[in-house]
């Protein structure tokens, strides 16, 4: 495993660290997850490493955290850093914070939080924790021993995240940043501008919700295949994030043990510099290709489930993005025909709550009409 620089911090943080929002789970519950498989899964990327664990109080319809309090057991508690998050979204009174906290902090089984983050800020979570102060809140509680680095993690435009920098002391924050993603939301402008500030910078969705790890189309595989590199998909979007010295640690929510073995590998084999110009140009070149071939920019983060009426909103947009990308149209219109009725796009009644919950800001309802139109029609 590589060890990189976390601004500020004496400790370092392991290349690449493990997010718990994507375990395996039994069947459409994503709330039963696979108890053994997921701690073998993390114990094993622990035992090779990796030194940093991300959980979040709705993961798995909110039992990430107590998952992750059974991976620490052990000993494993003394070989991770621990982070999770405020749930933004539920705040609305004064005590909400310290509430949440010690609710996280029971399900955790753990006296202190290692990395504590504002979860998903936006315009509108920002300007309520202003008129909350929670900054003198956060303070209190790293008095208390509760919590030891703040930060937040960040689902808006670039000039709120300048904002948010620049109005409080962070150790660190979190953005959503992957070679499709570079002048999306806080984007390579913000990474720049947080590493300036001395905020360590972490990345979530690295791989863009596994669009960027499956095989790819032939259009950008006529591309990757000029390189003589032997690197494969996933090998090439986690290289180019930790190429950039920017960037303190790459969270991965992974689903398999596979996946674990191919990212702990891949991390061990990285570093800054590794890419040549040539290398950075083709990866601009495949992310543009990829622009041109996807129609919904939803990277399955499944912030906007469950749906008051049952529409599994971001497997629809999966299967719309793949019969197109991957010019599977046949075979993903025959998935979604056998998907239940009430989970299928044409079962949305437009009442908005999922977009209030978007992190990539979609027009989730009039997307939703797109994906009736093209399996329905």
């Amino acid at each position: 495993m590589q060890y990189r620089n976390f601004k500020g911090l004496d400790w370092k943080p392991s290349a690449l660290g493990f997010g718990a929002m994507r375990l395996p789970y039994d069947g459409d519950d994503r709330g039963k997850i696979k108890e053994d498989e997921s701690m073998e899964m993390i114990r094993y990327a622990i035992d090779n490493g990796v030194n940093y664990i991300d959980t979040a109080w709705p993961y798995h319809d909110k039992k990430s955290e107590e998952l992750v309090s059974k991976v620490l057991k052990d000993g494993y508690r003394e070989k991770v850093k621990i982070a999770t998050k405020l749930p933004s979204w539920e705040i609305e009174e004064s005590d909400d914070p310290d509430k949440y906290l010690d609710m996280q902090l029971e399900k955790l089984e753990v006296e202190k939080i290692d990395f504590y983050l504002l979860h998903a800020l936006s315009t509108k979570s920002w300007k309520k924790y202003k008129e909350l102060d929670i900054f003198s809140r956060l303070e209190e509680k790293r008095e208390e021993g509760k919590i030891d680095y703040i930060g937040f993690s960040f689902h808006d435009d670039v000039d709120l995240f300048k904002d948010i920098v620049d109005t409080y002391d962070w150790d660190f924050c979190q953005i959503q940043y992957n070679y499709f993603d570079q002048r999306f939301q806080a984007g390579k402008e913000g990474l720049q501008y947080a590493h300036s500030k001395g905020l360590g910078v972490i990345i979530m969705e690295p791989l863009r919700g596994g669009m960027l790890a499956k095989e790819p189309p032939t259009a950008v595989k006529e591309i990757w295949n000029e390189s003589e590199r032997d690197w494969n998909s996933v090998g090439w979007a986690l290289r180019w994030l930790w190429d950039q010295e920017e960037v303190s640690l790459v969270l991965s929510g992974m689903s398999t043990m596979e996946q674990v073995k191919e990212n702990v590998e891949i991390a061990g084999d990285s570093g800054v510099g590794v890419l040549t110009e040539k290398d950075i140009n083709l990866v601009d070149r495949v992310a543009e290709k990829y622009r041109e071939l996807s129609p919904v920019d939803c990277t399955g983060c499944n912030y906007c489930v469950p749906c008051p009426n049952g529409v599994a909103i971001p497997h629809n947009f999966a299967l719309y993005n793949q019969a197109e990308i991957y010019d599977e149209y046949e075979e993903k219109k025959k998935r979604y025909h056998k998907m239940k009725d009430k989970s299928k796009a044409s079962s949305c009644v437009r009442c908005g709550q999922c977009e209030e919950h978007c992190p990539q800001e979609l027009n989730i309802t009039d997307l939703l009409e797109e994906v009736v139109d093209h399996f329905e029609n």
